[in-house]
């Protein structure tokens, strides 16, 4: 369920990467946790953050819910998309990226969590 080539964190963010460029999305365990997504709001480009700072928030019919960096960087990119259609997170999680960054640490990204860890720690 969960690609095997993203990195998970324990705040329910996955980043996928590719050489120094890390994309970055919400979990579809966090999207069904949250239920319908009526606003997302993003960081600036050039924007820099280290790893866990928070970068923007995810709002649903629910609650507010603060998103968090997964690895240090500056963003390079946001999606658009989301700004008109936030569903699309609830549609698919895993296309739906938030942010693109230029990583400063690419060997961080072995300290989060594989796929199978991420699922044992959303079954705990």
């Amino acid at each position: 369920m969960y690609p095997k080539d993203y990195r998970y964190t324990k705040e329910h963010e996955w980043i996928r990467l590719e050489g120094k460029v890390g994309t970055v999305g919400l979990t579809d365990f966090a999207q069904k946790q949250l239920g319908d997504i009526v606003f997302v709001e993003l960081p600036e480009v050039g924007k820099q953050f280290a790893e866990g700072d928070p970068f923007g928030t995810v709002e649903s019919v629910k609650s507010v819910s603060e998103l968090f960096v997964p690895l240090a960087g500056k963003v390079t990119e946001v999606n658009g998309d989301l700004d008109s259609e936030p569903e699309l997170i609830n549609e698919d999680a895993h296309a739906a990226w938030l942010i693109k960054l230029d990583v400063t640490d690419p060997k961080a990204v072995d300290g989060l969590l594989t796929a199978e860890q991420y699922e044992a720690y959303i079954n705990e």
